[in-house]
């Protein structure tokens, strides 16, 4: 395993996810548990965002603390999927920009195929935190890092709640460079490119699309 890569091993996190797998877990409830997931995953993928130094008066006396650079992180969610985990970031980091990268999966050859690409000015200076929930042929989410390299982006992060073998495999094959941290990792593909055991579509599960 590339030494980028973070499988996480978290009481909380295995908690939550056995939550999210279950086929009675409903819309409201799924989307909580992601954000959720999303945030105890933030806090250990953000502990080597920039800082800066910054004087601050106490009711005693003043101190110089370390404080998050402003401008510094950029959240880029993975339509549409991705958008569940943008709430669960931006709890610790609410002035983060948002950008936004559409890709939908072709059903047949379950290659990447792109639609929208928004990203916040100066993308290149920050450090990006692409979204993905489920990282499965990693088709989709080698493709949004490739937008972000394009960008002029040097400092990306991958975060994904569940990922298959081949997934894994994709983004350390692809692009070594990025750190990917992933809660829990699955034991295959389906025929269909669906993770198992997973937890379905995570889109259609966030949205009460199905």
């Amino acid at each position: 395993m590339n030494k980028n890569t973070v499988i996480f091993n978290h009481p909380l996190i295995s908690h939550k996810i056995a939550l999210l797998r279950d086929v009675n877990t409903g819309t409201r409830q799924f989307r909580e548990l992601v954000g959720e997931i999303a945030m105890l995953m933030a806090y250990e993928a953000l502990k080597d965002i920039e800082t800066v130094e910054k004087e601050i008066t106490t009711p005693l006396e003043t101190v110089t603390q370390k404080t998050v650079k402003e401008n510094s992180v950029a959240i880029i969610p993975i339509l549409r999927a991705g958008l569940g985990m943008v709430n669960g970031v931006q709890s610790l980091l609410p002035t983060a920009k948002v950008g936004h990268i559409g890709l939908y999966r072709d059903p047949k050859t379950l290659t990447p195929a792109d639609y929208y690409c928004k990203l916040p000015e100066n993308i290149k200076d920050m450090t990006a935190v692409l979204l993905d929930p489920m990282l499965a042929t990693g088709g989709s989410a080698s493709e949004a890092i490739g937008y972000l390299k394009k960008s002029g982006c040097k400092k990306i992060k991958l975060m994904s709640i569940i990922a298959a073998p081949q997934g894994i495999e994709k983004i350390e094959t692809d692009h070594p460079d990025i750190q990917l941290y992933v809660a829990c990792k699955d034991g295959k593909l389906n025929s269909e490119g669906y993770i198992v055991p997973g937890l379905g579509d995570a889109g259609d599960r966030l949205f009460g699309t199905k």
